[in-house]
C-alpha cells in the first residue's frame, strides 16, 4: 500500500493504523498524534450511539428480527421449548418457571437457526464473485465486531446480533469478511476489492453502525 490509513471501528472505538512496510514507527506515531482530534469525535459519537435497553424477555417485550419490530409473547407448557415467528409477534413456549435467563438461551438458540437458514445462501452466492471458498463460519456472541475472518483457515465468524439487522446489513458483513479471505488487513487492496464486489458498502456500513446496540452484548 502507498498511504496510511487511520480507522477508528465501532462499537468500542477500537483505533487501527495500518502503513506501508518501511514505514517508521515514530513517523506512523506522529501521525496518529495528529489525527487525536478526529479519533475523538469518532470516540464521542459511538459512545452516544443508542443502546437497546436490557430484555427481560416478559410479555408484550419489544424485539428487533431482521430490522423490524416484534412483540414477545409467553406461553407456558411442560415440553421442549419453542419459537414461532408469527407477523408481528414473536411467541416464545417454556415450561412453567423458566427463569429469564433460560428464555434469553432459547431465544438466542432461535436466533442462531434463523441466521443459519441465511448465511449458507449468501456465501454460496459471493464465493463465486469473489473466487473464495468459505470453509467455515461460526456464529457467536462479539463484544467488538460484527464480524471476523481466520484467513490461514478459510473461515469466517459472525456476530448473532446480526439477526436483529435488516438482512442486508448481514450480506454486507459476510462480503466484507469473505473479502478478508483474499486480502487480510484493511489495506487499499482490500478497499478495492470491496468498492468493486459491493459498491454500496460506505453506506451499509453506516446504516449498520448507526442502529442501537445490545446493552448485553457491547458491555466491556
Amino acid at each position: 500500500m502507498k498511504n496510511v490509513h487511520l480507522s477508528v471501528h465501532p462499537p468500542a472505538g477500537r483505533v487501527t493504523l495500518v502503513a506501508p512496510v518501511g514505514t517508521r514507527s515514530e513517523v506512523a506515531r506522529a501521525y496518529a498524534v495528529s489525527k487525536l482530534g478526529w479519533i475523538r469525535e469518532q470516540l464521542a459519537r459511538m459512545r452516544n450511539q443508542e443502546r437497546e435497553a436490557p430484555r427481560q424477555f416478559v410479555e408484550r417485550e419489544s424485539h428487533q428480527v431482521w430490522g423490524r419490530r416484534h412483540l414477545l409473547t409467553l406461553a407456558y407448557r411442560e415440553g421442549t421449548p419453542s419459537v414461532v415467528l408469527d407477523h408481528r409477534r414473536i411467541r416464545l413456549t417454556v415450561r412453567p418457571g423458566t427463569r429469564a435467563e433460560r428464555r434469553a438461551e432459547v431465544i438466542h438458540e432461535w436466533h442462531k437457526g434463523l441466521l443459519h437458514a441465511v448465511i449458507p445462501g449468501l456465501i454460496a452466492k459471493w464465493e463465486p464473485k469473489l473466487g473464495v471458498e468459505v470453509k467455515r463460519y461460526f456464529l457467536q456472541r462479539m463484544k467488538t465486531k460484527w464480524g471476523s475472518c481466520n484467513h490461514a483457515a478459510g473461515s469466517i465468524r459472525l456476530n448473532t446480533e446480526l439477526v436483529k439487522k435488516p438482512k442486508d446489513l448481514l450480506e454486507y458483513v459476510v462480503v466484507h469478511e469473505m473479502v478478508h479471505l483474499l486480502e487480510p488487513v484493511h489495506s487499499e487492496r482490500f478497499l478495492r476489492i470491496l468498492g468493486e464486489a459491493y459498491p454500496g458498502w460506505r453506506e451499509a456500513r453506516a446504516e449498520l453502525n448507526e442502529l442501537p446496540l445490545a446493552a448485553e452484548a457491547w458491555r466491556e
